[in-house]
Protein backbone atom coordinates (compact mmCIF):
# COMPACT_ATOMS: atom_id res chain seq x y z
CA UNK A 1 0.00 0.00 0.00
CA UNK A 2 1.05 3.59 -0.53
CA UNK A 3 2.77 5.06 2.52
CA UNK A 4 4.05 8.58 3.03
CA UNK A 5 5.88 9.24 6.30
CA UNK A 6 6.89 12.78 7.16
CA UNK A 7 9.65 13.72 9.58
CA UNK A 8 11.75 16.72 10.55
CA UNK A 9 9.12 18.90 12.12
CA UNK A 10 9.66 20.62 15.42
CA UNK A 11 10.23 24.00 17.00
CA UNK A 12 12.08 26.77 15.20
CA UNK A 13 12.62 30.42 15.96
CA UNK A 14 11.42 33.13 13.60
CA UNK A 15 14.07 33.51 10.93
CA UNK A 16 15.26 29.96 11.50
CA UNK A 17 15.26 26.90 9.26
CA UNK A 18 13.96 23.35 9.19
CA UNK A 19 14.12 20.57 6.64
CA UNK A 20 11.17 18.24 6.33
CA UNK A 21 11.51 14.79 4.80
CA UNK A 22 8.91 12.43 3.39
CA UNK A 23 9.76 8.76 2.94
CA UNK A 24 7.56 7.17 0.28
CA UNK A 25 6.80 3.52 -0.41
CA UNK A 26 4.22 1.32 -2.11
CA UNK A 27 4.50 2.87 -5.58
CA UNK A 28 7.08 3.72 -8.22
CA UNK A 29 8.18 7.00 -6.68
CA UNK A 30 10.08 8.32 -9.69
CA UNK A 31 6.94 8.20 -11.86
CA UNK A 32 4.90 10.71 -9.86
CA UNK A 33 4.84 14.35 -8.92
CA UNK A 34 4.90 15.10 -5.20
CA UNK A 35 3.58 17.99 -3.14
CA UNK A 36 3.62 19.51 0.31
CA UNK A 37 0.55 21.09 1.88
CA UNK A 38 -0.09 22.48 5.34
CA UNK A 39 -2.90 23.14 7.78
CA UNK A 40 -2.60 25.70 10.55
CA UNK A 41 -4.68 25.19 13.72
CA UNK A 42 -8.29 26.03 12.98
CA UNK A 43 -7.51 26.83 9.34
CA UNK A 44 -8.07 25.16 6.01
CA UNK A 45 -5.64 23.14 3.96
CA UNK A 46 -3.13 25.19 1.98
CA UNK A 47 -1.03 23.85 -0.87
CA UNK A 48 2.61 24.82 -0.31
CA UNK A 49 4.81 23.36 -3.03
CA UNK A 50 5.08 20.70 -5.70
CA UNK A 51 7.75 18.98 -7.73
CA UNK A 52 7.51 17.02 -10.96
CA UNK A 53 8.52 13.37 -11.10
CA UNK A 54 11.97 14.09 -12.52
CA UNK A 55 12.64 16.88 -10.03
CA UNK A 56 13.35 19.44 -12.74
CA UNK A 57 10.24 21.59 -12.32
CA UNK A 58 8.91 23.06 -9.08
CA UNK A 59 6.09 25.35 -7.96
CA UNK A 60 5.44 27.30 -4.76
CA UNK A 61 2.63 29.12 -3.07
CA UNK A 62 3.19 32.87 -2.99
CA UNK A 63 3.31 32.74 0.81
CA UNK A 64 6.50 30.64 0.79
CA UNK A 65 8.14 31.58 -2.50
CA UNK A 66 11.76 32.57 -2.01
CA UNK A 67 11.90 30.99 1.45
CA UNK A 68 11.07 27.30 0.92
CA UNK A 69 12.70 24.85 -1.47
CA UNK A 70 11.26 21.51 -2.51
CA UNK A 71 13.53 18.74 -3.76
CA UNK A 72 13.51 14.98 -4.22
CA UNK A 73 15.92 12.10 -4.32
CA UNK A 74 14.44 9.39 -6.51
CA UNK A 75 17.16 6.93 -5.46
CA UNK A 76 15.94 7.22 -1.86
CA UNK A 77 12.19 7.56 -2.52
CA UNK A 78 12.27 10.77 -0.52
CA UNK A 79 10.95 14.29 -1.04
CA UNK A 80 12.17 17.23 1.03
CA UNK A 81 10.99 20.68 1.98
CA UNK A 82 13.78 23.00 3.09
CA UNK A 83 12.19 25.87 5.01
CA UNK A 84 14.20 29.05 5.52
CA UNK A 85 13.40 32.44 7.04
CA UNK A 86 10.57 30.90 9.01
CA UNK A 87 7.71 33.05 10.23
CA UNK A 88 5.17 32.40 13.00
CA UNK A 89 2.49 32.11 10.32
CA UNK A 90 4.33 29.06 8.96
CA UNK A 91 3.22 27.16 12.06
CA UNK A 92 1.14 24.26 10.78
CA UNK A 93 0.86 20.54 10.31
CA UNK A 94 2.77 19.80 7.11
CA UNK A 95 1.60 16.97 4.88
CA UNK A 96 3.44 15.12 2.17
CA UNK A 97 1.25 14.14 -0.77
CA UNK A 98 1.52 11.94 -3.85
CA UNK A 99 0.32 13.26 -7.20
CA UNK A 100 -1.82 11.30 -9.63
CA UNK A 101 0.47 12.20 -12.52
CA UNK A 102 4.08 12.97 -13.30
CA UNK A 103 3.62 16.70 -13.94
CA UNK A 104 0.54 17.83 -12.03
CA UNK A 105 1.10 19.24 -8.53
CA UNK A 106 -2.09 21.07 -7.51
CA UNK A 107 -4.38 19.88 -4.71
CA UNK A 108 -6.90 18.33 -7.10
CA UNK A 109 -4.09 16.22 -8.54
CA UNK A 110 -3.33 14.46 -5.25
CA UNK A 111 -4.43 10.93 -4.45
CA UNK A 112 -2.53 9.98 -1.26
CA UNK A 113 -1.55 11.85 1.89
CA UNK A 114 0.82 11.33 4.78
CA UNK A 115 -0.21 11.86 8.38
CA UNK A 116 1.77 15.07 8.76
CA UNK A 117 4.60 16.52 10.81
CA UNK A 118 4.11 19.53 13.05
CA UNK A 119 6.14 22.71 12.56
CA UNK A 120 5.98 25.36 15.26
CA UNK A 121 7.65 28.73 14.71
CA UNK A 122 7.86 30.72 17.92
CA UNK A 123 10.31 32.73 19.96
Amino acid sequence: QVQLVESGGGLAQPGGSLRLSCAASGFTFSNYAMSWARQAPGKGLEWVSGIYSDGKDTDYADSVKGRFTISRDNTKNTVYLHMNSLKPEDTALYFCAKGKYSDYVTLDGIDYWGKGTLVTVSS
